[in-house]
């Protein structure tokens, strides 16, 4: 008698939303719950490598971002979680612990692109969609492409092209 196939454990990535607010702060949910900053302090945009590592338990697994501004903008990406170390370890052996990875992240921007069109990010680390204006933008995290210093946005449907220097 064939035996049933336990069912599939679903895969989940943890969604971070980081609402921008007209001073400067956010507030940041976790699939849907909200993430309170450290004591006495609050969340802005530099907050983002911290919120991420807390939330990718130190980029071990991915996470979903998205960011949505006070112009009713939004930029959502994907943060992967960073490949473990190959080294063979006995059985006894606990494996090393990798350092946390602090993110360096620098923004992009571009305009003339079709609103909602696919716009590749070369050398292609990711893929971001314009805006409902036809402006493109992009987080690079510079400390995973050390030697980068400029990308090209590319509309997949405009062909719009446009080449920005990083820093």
């Amino acid at each position: 008698m064939e035996q049933p196939h336990p069912a599939a454990t679903p895969v989940t990535i943890p969604l971070v939303v980081l609402t921008v607010h007209p001073n400067g702060t956010l507030t940041a949910t976790v699939n849907g719950a909200v993430l309170p900053p450290p004591s006495r302090t609050v969340w802005r945009r530099s907050s983002l490598p911290d919120i991420i590592d807390q939330d990718s338990e130190h980029r071990s697994v991915p996470v979903w971002v998205e960011v949505r501004e006070t112009d009713g903008t939004s930029l959502t990406d994907l943060f992967p979680a960073h490949p473990e170390t190959t080294a063979l370890h006995g059985p006894s052996e606990p494996r090393p612990r990798r350092a946390a990875h602090s993110p360096n992240l620098v923004e992009v921007r571009a305009e003339g692109f079709v609103p909602g069109e696919d716009v590749a990010i070369a050398p292609i680390t990711a893929h971001t969609d314009a805006t409902g204006g036809g402006d493109a933008r992009a987080l690079i995290d510079t400390s995973e492409h050390p030697n980068v210093s400029e990308v090209v946005l590319l509309g997949r449907v405009s062909g719009t092209m446009a080449v920005r220097r990083l820093g």
